[in-house]
């Protein structure tokens, strides 16, 4: 056989040059339209048409299938899709993947590429040198496009020609000529390769070249084109090796779809190649059994009408396949951690803008109603399911006389102040490395603010609390009904956060914090007059007036900052960033 170790470097170098062509094309589409991409797979996946219409469409517009179940992974590992909606996505985006099959097919095969391919490079990389950014993407995206069908020519041109070596055909025959063993090799074949390769893309190329060449036959052709469908979900499932478990589910069932796909399609594989090759026919083709030049045609048709059928047969099944792969990756608790480290952030959530705010707001929630809830209402002095419950505040106040053993500065060390290093250090890591948009940006922003908010608060209540601790008891009964009326008002405005964030229908509470908000500001006054007047009847002594000052101080930025958090992180978001920043 004359086919020599230069000629194997030959073929690997051209389909470096596809596989890069795809790359850069695929990266090119992801930054022009990648953020409108990802906010229609965020919102368009309420049910399952949409969701396979979203799949569909992204792999239509970013020609990568891979590129669309590592978003969907992402986007399941942060939380923004269910398992239900993840399965619609993926399977809209196993049709999508069929486009390229088509391209690679009318305008690899139909139409002579190779000679605009050079001069498309040269115009593509004259808006590389252009300063509006979306310019120079549309100027990668024709590099990539270009590149793609002269990686297809080399491919073509480094395939060995069979007429000049026999023995190559010779040595195929041994493995086309075993019946349904022969369909399996070649699925196998096609799997192997896919997963070598990392591109479904490449292996249907390289395909659809061997069948051209007269290597293999149509139905074997057909059944590494199976192969490339089970092949394609090593991407995923790699992805989710570092993911929680939600991600690993996702690309579970990715796998599980695609087998459930080859293993009826083996059933009526010989029927199903039939109907294929008389609806090539049907539409001016000629038979792929007859002429190895229609193969392409007949493969084009067959990989999008199994994907078709397989989605339409199986997506009445989404939930028994849900139901299926939570079998097989139950939902794993977390291993308990300190309250110090984060839960939420991981490096994975900062490949996109949407996973990486969703990460970051889940983590801010996470530290506001567990350590910055807990701290406030034990340095006043208040269980937090008396807060959390029916009883009427004054009875809360009434029964939370024991003294709690709090100290407020080591509850900051120990349950705030790293995660809250961490929060911070990740949003301006993800403002840093990611596009953001404008609002997007914002949000990050809130987040910061929220967070910084936080750590206010503990000042605030660390400086309250020791009062709270010395008046709590006193024999004076007036400082401390002073200090049971500041309590009074803490334990108002956590019980309406509590409700504001647990309630679907949360608009009344909305409504009740911007009123405590207001009050905070109009009962300076007041307050002041109170002091004076308990000053004047030698209530109580010059210290406890001085105490006093400044707690009635505290408490109104602790109640205004509360209820900025809670407005931040759980209420309409933009609504605080322009006064605050």
């Amino acid at each position: 056989m004359q086919y020599e170790f230069y000629e194997i470097l030959q073929l690997i170098g051209a389909l470096g040059v596809f596989l890069f062509g795809m790359k850069v094309m695929s990266d090119a589409l992801l930054l022009l339209a990648g953020s409108k991409m990802r906010s229609i797979l965020e919102r368009m996946t309420s049910n399952r048409v949409l969701g396979i219409g979203t799949g569909f469409l992204i792999t239509s517009v970013i020609q990568s299938s891979s590129a669309t179940t590592l978003m969907v992974v992402s986007f399941a590992n942060a939380g923004l899709l269910t398992l239900v909606e993840s399965i619609g996505v993926i399977m809209g985006a196993n049709i999508g993947t069929t486009i390229t099959a088509w391209l690679i097919t009318i305008l690899g095969f139909k139409v002579s590429m190779s000679t605009i391919a050079l001069p498309l490079v040269g115009f593509g990389f004259g808006f590389t040198f252009l300063k509006k950014e979306k310019l120079k993407n549309l100027g990668s995206f024709i590099i990539g496009f270009a590149l793609l069908f002269i990686g297809l020519q080399f491919l073509k041109e480094a395939m060995p020609d069979i007429k000049n070596n026999p023995e190559l055909l010779a040595f195929l025959s041994r493995y086309t000529d075993l019946g349904y063993l022969s369909i399996l090799l070649f699925l196998l074949i096609g799997t192997v390769l896919t997963v070598v390769i990392q591109s479904s893309s490449a292996t249907m190329a390289l395909t659809l070249i061997m069948t051209a060449q007269g290597w293999i036959p149509f139905e074997l052709a057909a059944a590494m084109v199976l192969g490339e469908n089970v092949g394609t979900t090593i991407t995923a499932n790699l992805a989710a090796i570092i993911g929680n478990y939600k991600a690993k589910q996702t690309a579970r069932a990715h796998l599980i779809f695609n087998l459930m796909g080859v293993f009826w399609m083996l059933i009526l594989f010989y029927p199903f190649l039939k109907m294929i090759s008389w609806l090539a026919i049907y539409l001016g083709s000629e038979s792929p059994y007859v002429n190895a030049a229609a193969i392409p045609v007949a493969i084009s048709l067959f990989h999008t009408i199994f994907n078709i059928a397989n989605t339409f047969l199986l997506v009445w099944f989404v939930k028994p396949i849900a139901k299926l792969v939570e079998r097989i990756i139950p939902e794993r608790l977390e291993k308990y951690k300190q309250i110090d480290e984060p839960k939420f952030l991981t490096e994975n959530s900062l490949k996109y803008p949407e996973t990486a705010i969703s990460t970051l707001r889940k983590e801010s929630k996470y530290l506001f109603k567990n350590a910055v809830f807990e701290i406030v209402s034990h340095a006043l002095n208040i269980h937090r399911t008396d807060i959390k419950s029916d009883l009427k505040v004054k009875k809360v106040i009434k029964k939370s006389n024991i003294l709690f053993e709090t100290n407020v500065r080591e509850l900051y060390i120990t349950k705030v102040k790293n995660i809250y290093g961490k929060i911070i250090s990740y949003a301006t890591k993800a403002q840093t490395v990611l596009k953001l948009t404008e609002a997007q940006n914002n949000q990050l922003l809130e987040l910061k603010i929220a967070n910084r908010k936080m750590v206010e608060i503990l000042r605030y209540v660390g400086e309250l609390s020791r009062n709270v601790g010395l008046y709590l008891n006193s024999d004076n009964k007036h400082i401390k009904k002073e200090y049971d009326k500041i309590r009074n008002r803490v334990v108002k405005v956590l019980r309406t956060i509590h409700l504001f964030r647990t309630e679907k229908d949360n608009e009344v509470y909305h409504n009740k914090l911007v009123q405590l908000k207001k009050e905070a500001r109009e009962i300076f006054h007041s307050n002041n007059l109170k002091i004076d007047e308990l000053i004047r009847n030698d209530l109580i002594t010059v210290d406890m007036a001085s105490s006093l000052f400044n707690d009635y101080d505290n408490v109104n930025d602790m109640i205004e900052n509360l209820i900025d958090v809670a407005d931040l992180l759980y209420g309409k978001q933009d609504s605080l960033l322009e006064s605050d920043v």
